[in-house]
């Protein structure tokens, strides 16, 4: 119930896009999405199915959670590919100013 609660004040600080715009895109043709929809409208008969009606509230939890899941992994994949190159412009970076400069042998020779 309190996870509910939760959800329903999430609910109310939705954005438009977030209302309208569904999570997913669904994969399924209009004939099939009608028949799932007839099928979610029946009342379950089987036991474990009724037990799931009773948590049908939470789907929108769930599928909230596996986004900021997935876009949780995507944000450490770019953080660690940024990382790998911030380490590569380093390197770059001092190979450019070894070649720039000067050691000390170098100065006392005559500068051509």
């Amino acid at each position: 119930q309190c996870i509910l609660r939760l959800a329903e004040m999430c609910r109310k600080l939705e954005t438009e896009e977030e209302k309208v715009l569904p999570f997913y895109s669904s994969s399924l043709g209009e004939e099939e999405q009608q028949a799932s929809q007839r099928v979610l409208e029946e009342m379950p008969t089987e036991p474990l199915a009724q037990a799931m009606w009773d948590y049908v509230g939470l789907e929108r939890f769930w599928q909230r959670f596996s986004k900021v899941k997935l876009e949780e992994q995507a944000l450490k994949q770019e953080h660690a590919a940024l990382r790998q190159r911030n380490q590569q412009l380093k390197e770059l970076l001092k190979q450019y100013l070894a070649e720039f400069s000067i050691s000390r042998e170098e100065l006392g020779d005559t500068n051509p």
